[in-house]
C-alpha cells in the first residue's frame, strides 16, 4: 500500500501541473488561503469560542461590541459582535461553512445536470440536441437571481418564513444548481462532439458497447478537465448568487449565518458606527470568491494548451 501511494506522488511532483503549480507563487498562496478557510468552517464547533445557533450563549447586552482595538471592546470578542449580541469570530467561522456548502453543494447539483444533459446532446446530436440545447437557451435568458427571486417569493408566499428557514440551504442549492446548469451543459456538449469522432469511440462501437458506456466510460474522463474548470469558477458564483440573496432577503434568514445574511444584518447598522458587523463578512466573502477564482485562472491556464507555456 505504501508503494503505490508514493509512487502515485511521485508522479504527481513528475507532472507538468506540479511544475506549474509549484512555479505559480500566486496559485500556492491561493490554494494556502483556500484551505485555511475550509478547516476553519469546517472545524468551527470546535474553533468558535460561541455557538451563534445557542440562544443562552448569546446576550443582546452584548450587542455592537466593536472589535479588538476600538474603545469598547471585549477582549472575550475578538472581532466584536452583530445587533443581536453573536459574537462575529463564531459567526463568521459557521457562515463560511454554510456559504462553501451551497457553493459546493449548489455546483455538484449543477455537474451532475450539465454532464448529463450535455453528453446526451453531444453524443447523440439531431433532435435529442435541438431539444436540450433550446431548454439550455431558455434557461440562459433568465439570470440565476431573477429565477431564485421569483423561486423563493413564491415559496415564503406559500409556506412562510419559518418553514423557508428549516430548508433554505437545501432551498438555495437547489435553485442555484438548476439556474446554472446551461453553462456545463454547452462546455460538456462542445468536448463531446470533438471526442465522438475519434477513433477509439469507433472501436468501442464496433467492439459492441452500449451508447451509456461509451458515453460515461470513454468520451466522459476525457471531458474532465474544462468541467474541473469551469466547476472551479461555478463554485465562486455560487457563493456569490448565495450572499445576493441572502442581502435581498430571499436567502439564509439571518438566525442561521451565512456570509451573505451577515452582510445583510450589519447594513442597517454602518450609519450608526457599526461598520464591522458588514465590513469584516464582507472582507472575508471577497476573499473565498477570490482566492477561488484565482484557482480557476490557474487550472485554465494550465489545462488549456493553447495557454499554458510552461
Amino acid at each position: 500500500m505504501t508503494a503505490v501511494t508514493l509512487s502515485r506522488w511521485q508522479r504527481l511532483r513528475q507532472s507538468d501541473l506540479w511544475h506549474s503549480f509549484v512555479r505559480d507563487k500566486v496559485a500556492m498562496l491561493s490554494l494556502l488561503v483556500f484551505v485555511l478557510m475550509v478547516c476553519a468552517a469546517l472545524l468551527a464547533p470546535l474553533l468558535a469560542p460561541t455557538n451563534p445557533y445557542d440562544l443562552a450563549q448569546i446576550n443582546i447586552m452584548n450587542s455592537e461590541l466593536p472589535p479588538m482595538g476600538s474603545a469598547g471592546s471585549d477582549p472575550a470578542f475578538p472581532l466584536g459582535t452583530d445587533a443581536q449580541g453573536r459574537d462575529m469570530l463564531s459567526t463568521i467561522l459557521y457562515g463560511t461553512r454554510v456559504s462553501l456548502l451551497i457553493g459546493f453543494g449548489a455546483v455538484v447539483l449543477q455537474s451532475v445536470l450539465g454532464i448529463l444533459f450535455g453528453l446526451l446532446a453531444g453524443y447523440f446530436g439531431g433532435r435529442v440536441d435541438a431539444i436540450l440545447m433550446r431548454i439550455a437557451d431558455v434557461q440562459l435568458s433568465f439570470s440565476t437571481l431573477m429565477v431564485a427571486i421569483i423561486v423563493g417569493a413564491v415559496f415564503k408566499a406559500s409556506f412562510g418564513n419559518l418553514m423557508f428557514g428549516d430548508i433554505a440551504v437545501y432551498l438555495l442549492i437547489f435553485i442555484i444548481g438548476v439556474a446554472e446548469w446551461p453553462q456545463i451543459a454547452r462546455t460538456v456538449r462542445a468536448s463531446v462532439l470533438a471526442e465522438k469522432k475519434k477513433e477509439y469511440v469507433d472501436a468501442a462501437r464496433v467492439m459492441g458497447f452500449g451508447a451509456r458506456r461509451i458515453m460515461f466510460r470513454h468520451i466522459l474522463p476525457n471531458t474532465l478537465s474544462p468541467i474541473l474548470v469551469i466547476g472551479t469558477v461555478q463554485i465562486a458564483n455560487a457563493i456569490i448568487s448565495e450572499a445576493a440573496l441572502s442581502f435581498l432577503g430571499l436567502g439564509m434568514p439571518e438566525t442561521q449565518p451565512s456570509l451573505g445574511s451577515l452582510i445583510k444584518s450589519g447594513f442597517d447598522y454602518i450609519q450608526s458606527g457599526s461598520w464591522w458587523i458588514t465590513l469584516i463578512p464582507g472582507v472575508v466573502l471577497v476573499v473565498l470568491v477570490l482566492v477561488i477564482n484565482l484557482l480557476g485562472d490557474w487550472l485554465r491556464d494550465v489545462m488549456n494548451p493553447r495557454l499554458y507555456k510552461g
